[in-house]
């Protein structure tokens, strides 16, 4: 479990492609403190298990699902990428609750200056649009972000100075994509209210009611 709080940028230092995986190798230091073989560190949102690790570095291997399902398969040696290591207990929970398995990609079709911010306007698969919710939580590349407008078939975020600086997302171009999670609650909900057969009174129009959607 992780929060979307980016705790460094790491750097790629290799990527050996298998048939239908790749092994990254990244270089880094904050993340690797306390760290060992066998623990989670997200990156760019994606969950993988430290393999091996030295001083300034660590290997972890990306499987086929993993591949199809974000942009880890497009990383080049060089490219910066965001770091957090796993939710340790007692953590001060400072974004929300993002669980390193991505849900698809969001392409990038906007970026404006607004002031001291960013703004970043990105176009999802259309079935992730039910999950985004102006003012809600997203996590793009493991950064957490409140959505600022959805739009119909797209929505916006805004970044501050610190974001800028300290994630990947302003690096990125018109035409890129990068990870998106949505909120995990919101998909808890779905899966309840379209459960058969629990007697649950529980509808879209209740929650609507009662000022939960």
């Amino acid at each position: 479990m992780f929060t979307g709080l980016i705790e460094e940028l790491g750097e790629i230092r290799s990527v050996r492609r298998g048939a239908d995986s790749a092994r990254l190798d990244i270089a880094a230091s904050k993340v690797l403190l306390g760290s060992k073989i066998g623990d989670s560190i997200a990156v760019n949102g994606v969950c993988l298990t430290i393999t091996a690790a030295g001083s300034d570095h660590f290997t972890a291997d990306v499987m086929t699902t993993t591949l199809k399902k974000s942009s880890l398969g497009q990383l080049t040696v060089g490219q910066k990428v965001n770091l957090e290591r796993a939710l340790a207990v007692g953590d001060r929970f400072g974004g929300h609750i993002v669980s390193g398995h991505i849900d698809g990609v969001a392409s990038i079709i906007e970026k404006k200056k607004a002031d001291i911010a960013l703004i970043i306007k990105l176009r999802p698969a259309g079935y992730l649009l039910s999950y985004i919710l102006a003012q809600g939580s997203v996590a793009l590349d493991g950064i957490s972000l409140t959505v600022a407008e959805k739009f119909a078939d797209s929505f916006s975020i805004s970044l501050i100075p610190h974001t800028m600086e300290a994630t990947t997302l302003a690096l990125k171009k018109v035409g890129d994509i990068v990870n998106i999670e949505t909120d995990i609650i919101g998909k808890y909900v779905e899966s309840m209210l379209k459960r058969p057969g629990t007697g649950s009174n529980l509808s879209e129009d209740f929650l609507a009611e009662n000022g939960f959607i």
